[in-house]
């Protein structure tokens, strides 16, 4: 079992940065490839970034591609991403999630994934 843990949200202007973090439970954190989505108001989840349990690999979706950079520190059991360049359109509910131990693609799916957090909330301003 996993459990996920995001921090970092908050309201910032257009052109501003934010990063987010996701403290994970567990020993295994190593053993988990880690991604990140985001539900904006009336849409459905959708993919952000993923990254590998080494974290030699990472994948993102064309919209955020060359703004944002996820990274991990398994050391510390977590995943960040780094958002720079920020958009109104990029205003959603963003949240980590963790494939189960040992699978290695880097899904772009929700369902793909089997621990989620909470959430945390990013508004970008205009």
């Amino acid at each position: 079992q996993v459990q996920l843990v995001e921090t970092g949200g908050g309201l910032v202007q257009a052109g501003g940065s934010l990063r987010l973090s996701c403290a994970a439970s567990g020993r295994t954190f190593s053993d988990n490839v880690m991604g990140w989505f985001r539900q904006a108001p009336g849409k459905e989840r959708e993919f952000v970034a993923a990254i590998s349990r080494s974290g030699g690999s990472t994948h993102y979706a064309d919209s955020v591609k060359g703004r944002f950079t996820i990274s991990r520190d398994n050391a510390k059991n977590t995943v960040y991403l780094q958002m720079n360049s920020l958009k109104p359109e990029d205003t959603a509910v963003y949240g980590c999630a963790a494939r189960k131990s040992l699978l290695v693609t880097l899904s772009t799916t929700p369902g793909g994934y089997d621990y989620w957090g909470q959430g945390t909330a990013v508004t970008v301003s205009s």
